[in-house]
């Protein structure tokens, strides 16, 4: 099967590729590179069953140039991590929802199958658990610019539903709960890489808030296999469904637990998001998503246990720091 990877020089998207062609697909990755890396593909470049091209999802020509190659387009390319979208709003709003409907149109032109990425932020402020792919959704107000993403993912959502809706397009919405491992920056305000760079250096690590937010993450290996196994499959058109972890952990908790998995002298410190953030800034105090729907679409849960994933993870940062 021939595969557009929007995004693939990304962190979940370059796991995909290789995840892809270890799986015999073939391969076509679009990417700006805005917060995507050559280096994270740059491994794949021999393979004949890999192509490459840099550039943005809202040139609609090459998009469609891609589309009408492929079989399934998997749709990863957005605006990425809290400081980032923050810092760059109107450009964040415009790739998520512009490039989605790029996507879903040159889809639907040429009926291919399209996968899309969300976000368990489109939940919002629920502090209940587990997250439901049907609960209701409860935001912030406009002015306060950290909701934009997830307004935005939520409009991609909406505009993927109404495709299936009226005109049959065969597509899929995956939310991602907080997707860690090799190859993720700490540059976007990704809290793993973050914490794990800063104990390896026995800098202080550094929590927004008092630290009780808590959230589960979810291994990129697991993340990409269900995605593939979604992409694969015979089921799941016209739905929405979550992929992440089932262990919780708050925010302080995990900081702890990676000072003593380093083996660091960091000292914990903890930061008002005002300071880190600035005024448009809102957390979400608890992120537990239900995979039941997941679980009875491709009989698959994220496995790889929060320790594991913690490992694996400062071994990739230990090595880069060599």
């Amino acid at each position: 099967m021939k595969i557009l990877v929007t995004g693939g020089a990304g962190f979940i998207g370059s796991n995909l590729c290789d995840f892809l062609l270890d799986n015999g697909e073939e391969v076509f990755v679009i990417d700006d590179l805005s917060t995507g890396s050559l280096e994270n593909i740059s491994h794949l470049f021999d393979n004949p069953r890999f192509h490459y091209s840099i550039d943005t999802i809202l040139n609609a020509k090459k998009m469609e140039e891609l589309i009408s190659w492929c079989d399934c387009v998997i749709h990863l390319a957005a605006a990425v991590g809290v400081k980032y979208v923050l810092e760059n709003p109107l450009s964040s709003i415009e790739t998520n929802i512009l490039g989605t409907e790029i996507a879903l149109k040159l889809s639907n032109r040429y009926n291919k199958k399209i996968l899309i990425a969300s976000t368990s932020e489109v939940y919002g402020k629920h502090t209940h658990a587990p997250l439901k792919e049907d609960d209701n959704l409860i935001y912030g107000p406009p002015s306060t610019m950290r909701w934009s993403y997830a307004a935005s993912k939520l409009v991609d959502e909406f505009t993927a539903l109404s495709y299936h809706r009226t005109k049959k397009l065969n597509t899929i919405i995956f939310r991602c709960f907080n997707t860690i491992g090799p190859r993720q920056t700490g540059m976007y305000g990704m809290v793993v890489p973050r914490f794990i760079q800063q104990a390896l250096r026995d800098d202080p690590i550094t929590i927004y808030g008092d630290g009780k937010q808590t959230r589960t993450f979810t291994y990129v290996g697991d993340v990409v296999k269900a995605i593939y196994l979604l992409a694969k499959g015979d089921k799941g058109a016209g739905e929405v469904v979550n992929i992440g972890g089932q262990e919780e952990i708050s925010i302080a908790d995990l900081a702890q637990k990676i000072k003593e998995l380093v083996g660091s002298k960091s000292e914990i410190v903890f930061i008002p998001y005002e300071k880190a953030y600035g005024k448009d800034f809102e957390d979400m105090m608890r992120r537990v998503p239900s995979l039941e729907k997941l679980k009875s679409l491709i009989g698959f849960v994220p496995e790889t246990s929060l320790d594991e994933i913690l490992a694996k993870t400062i071994e990739y940062f230990r090595a880069l720091a060599t």
